[in-house]
């Protein structure tokens, strides 16, 4: 995690996440598909600000994940407070890459990274990354 003074991420969102009493896994702790569930969030968050669904579909196109990889640093329990936060790591013009946080009580609790293409509704194939999308990036990371 970056100290306070430090920049932040391109297209870096933040969110706060409840844990519910369903996200609670048999062992006390909250199950590792909430972790999934939370990275979608995060991504949907991101996508809200950046490049809304409303024209990812004027444009015939969507974001396609190919690979989610997390690293759990320590269990989250019902009463903690996690904060996930994401942000576009790597950009080309065919693959994207993004890394994510979940803190509890300043403290990683996992890091994870995603990475994925978009592709052309129509035909399912992969198209370049939208130009608005891209120039986002590529703004927030000069």
């Amino acid at each position: 995690m970056p100290p306070d003074n430090e920049q932040k991420r391109p297209l870096e969102i933040e969110l706060s996440f409840p844990v519910q009493t369903y996200d609670i896994d048999f062992a006390g702790i909250v199950s590792n598909i909430v972790y999934i569930r939370w990275l979608e969030d995060l991504r949907i968050a991101l996508a809200a600000v950046y490049f809304p669904v409303q024209k990812m579909l004027e444009n015939d196109v969507a974001p396609l994940l190919v690979k989610t990889a997390i690293e759990y640093k320590q269990p989250i329990n019902i009463f903690d407070r996690p904060t996930g936060k994401i942000w576009m790591s790597q950009m080309k013009s065919l693959k994207w890459m993004m890394d994510a946080e979940i803190i509890v009580a300043g403290k990683v609790a996992a890091i994870a990274q995603q990475s994925g293409c978009f592709i052309e509704l129509s035909t399912r194939k992969p198209v370049p990354i939208p130009a608005e999308f891209s120039q986002a990036y590529f703004a927030n990371n000069s």
